[in-house]
Order: structure tokens, then sequence, then C-alpha cells
């Protein structure tokens, strides 16, 4: 029988003496930050008001004109409710069902793409959640499972962007058939096939034995009013406060003077690879469907080619906070992989996707404008 220490250390001992030096260091950010308060206080306090004003003024006009009592926070709950009517009636099993055998002749595991395929409808938390035990059960090697997670990022985070881009294709005169097979359904294929040709090469021929049904099997109308709730719950409890946080430090940044520069550099790097500068920034620092919002209003009298690579840019893993946020966090507890190596292959995914913005928005273009 085991022996009882005579002497037990307190639980709380141990974790107090590691985190003593980060206790530390916050302790001293934190004294910074109340002499700097009370300076401001004492010579400038109109600084302080002044930030916090500034910081109101950018996120009251999205939160409120925009996705309150404008079009789009609707938008939302309709797209999120329609992406769950597809997959009631089948939608996600049918393309399981087409890419899953032809990944397997690309020699990859073919459950890779499961992740990538789940999140087409646009719910990049559960394609996680529900590919990464999938992959696990596979046997998929942890060089198979980044590269579903770089596939993943391949097609959009929300299914309400999808539907807002098809409007603004629609609006800017660009066929869209062409234009998703090409950014949406062919990068299932093509980025695992690069990547285990190239970085990942630890990969195998495997054929799932049994597919997993991904059909739900609530009552029609209950999947409905389920979906039209879970897209209430995507805008307030997600889209809403990443759009508050966002355009918080936005507001911060551009009171401080930082901001314009910021603005400046992004903004060239974007219309050089074929990306409206403003929407851009907007899919990539807080909601490609707010992207999507806003390109509609202008598709009609900008350079389609600017349109198409919003699009694309916006049919993708962002914005940053899911890719530095919720894809580390969802894929460290659900799969082989550790935060870092999640990470990694989530931005690996996005550089691909970067390339195929420039790529489809000067080459593809031409071809489709109607």
């Amino acid at each position: 029988m085991a022996q009882i220490p005579g002497k037990i250390q307190p639980m709380y001992d141990l974790p107090q003496q590691q985190a003593e030096p980060q206790k530390n260091r916050m302790a001293t950010v934190g004294l910074v930050l109340v002499g700097a308060l009370l300076l401001l206080l004492m010579f400038k306090p109109e600084w302080i008001g002044g930030a916090f004003t500034a910081m109101l003024e950018k996120v009251q006009p999205m939160v409120v004109n925009v996705f309150l009592t404008g079009s789009v926070g609707v938008a939302i709950i309709l797209s999120v409710m329609t992406g769950r009517m597809l997959e009631r009636l089948g939608f996600t099993d049918a393309l399981m069902r087409l890419f899953v055998p032809i990944t397997s002749k690309l020699g990859v595991n073919s459950s890779v793409v499961i992740p990538g395929i789940y999140n087409i409808l646009g719910d990049i938390n559960a394609a996680g959640r529900i590919g990464g035990p999938i992959l696990q059960r596979a046997q998929a090697t942890k060089d198979e499972q980044k590269i579903a997670i770089a596939t993943m990022v391949q097609s959009q985070q929300s299914f309400s962007c999808f539907m807002l881009g098809l409007i603004v294709l629609s609006t800017a005169g660009i066929h869209a058939f062409p234009l998703v097979i090409l950014t949406i359904f062919a990068p299932l294929v093509v980025v695992p096939f690069v990547l285990s040709k190239t970085i990942w090469r630890d990969t195998r021929s495997v054929s799932l034995k049994e597919m997993p049904s991904f059909t739900p099997r609530t009552p029609f109308f209950t999947t409905l009013f389920n979906g039209a709730k879970e897209g209430a719950e995507l805008l307030f409890l997600l889209v809403i406060p990443a759009i508050a946080v966002i355009f918080g430090i936005i507001g911060l940044l551009d009171y401080i003077g930082i901001w314009k520069s910021i603005e400046t550099s992004m903004s060239f790097v974007l219309a050089w690879i074929g990306v409206d500068p403003q929407t851009g920034i907007t899919a990539i620092m807080a909601s490609p469907t707010l992207a999507m919002a806003q390109l509609k209003d202008i598709a009609a009298s900008i350079d389609p080619r600017l349109v198409v690579g919003a699009f694309v840019l916006a049919a993708s893993g962002l914005p940053l906070s899911d890719i530095f946020g919720q894809i580390p966090a969802i894929w460290s507890t659900n799969s082989d992989l550790s935060a870092k190596e999640a990470l990694t292959a989530a931005c690996l995914g996005m550089v691909m996707r970067l390339v195929t913005v420039a790529i489809i928005a000067y080459g593809l273009t031409p071809f489709i404008i109607k």
C-alpha cells in the first residue's frame, strides 16, 4: 500500500511559486499604468475622455447602424438558418462522399478533407470539434492533421459571408459558378496534394472504413428554429463583441495617431494582391461578413478585379481572431496537435489563401465578367 507522506505541501504553493515571475511583471506593468493615468489626470485629463469617445465613435455606427438596425444582422441569422437546412437535407454528406474518395487517391489519409468540407457551411468551431476526433480515429499522422487545418481555412468561417458574397458578385456582374468552384471546392483537393508533396510528407493513403453521417436527425421545423437561434447566438455572442473589440482598438489607435500608418501599409499590400483595401482590412481585422456587406454597396462602381479578390479573401478562415484564437484552442484539445502546431498550420493555410487571391484576382477575373 502506498505510504502517505508525513508532510504534504499545500496545493496552492507550487502554482504560486511558478507564477511569481509573471505576477511580478504584471505588477510592474500595473504600476506603470497607474503612474501614467495619474499624470494624465493631472496634466491632460481630456485625453482620457477623448480616447474613450474615439473608441465609441468607431464602434457605435458599426454595431448599431450595420448589425442591429441594418440588414447585416438579419442576413447572418437567415444565412445560418439556410446553412443548417442544407445540412439537414444531406448537403454536407453529399460533399463528403464526393471528395473523401478523391483524397485517398492522392496518397493522403482521406479524412483530412472532412473539416474543410464541414466548414463550407460556415462553422469553423464545429469543424474542429468534429473533424479532430475523426482524424484521430482514422489514425491520421500529425502532418495530415496539419494539412487538414490548412485545408479548412480555405473556406469561409460564416455561411452568411458566402451568401452576401454571392450578392456582391451579382451586383458587380461577375459569374459566380467558376469562382466558387475554383476558390472553395478546388482547394479541398489542391491543398492536401501540394502540402503532402512539399512540407508535410508524413502521409499515407487510408480510406475511411465507415463514413460518419453529418446529417442531423432533428425534425425540419426544429432544424429551422435551431438554425435561426444559432444565427442569433453567432450575431450577439461572437460577431458583435468581436466588432466592438476590433473597432474599439482601431478608434484608440486612430486617436493616438498610429492607425493611419497601419491602414496605409495594409491597403498597399491588399491593393497589390488584388483586394479592395477597405473591405480587405475589415475582413482581416474584424469580420468577413461585414466586409461583404460593405462591398455590396460599392461593388458596381469599383474594379471587378478588386471585387473578386475581396470575395476570395473573405471566403477563408479570417478574421485573425479565428486564426490566432479559436483554431489553436479547439484543435489543441480535439486532436494530437499542440496549440503552436495548429496555429502554424492555420497561418500556412492563410499564406496559401493570399497566393490564391492574387492568382484568381489577376488571372481569372477577365474571363468571368458578364
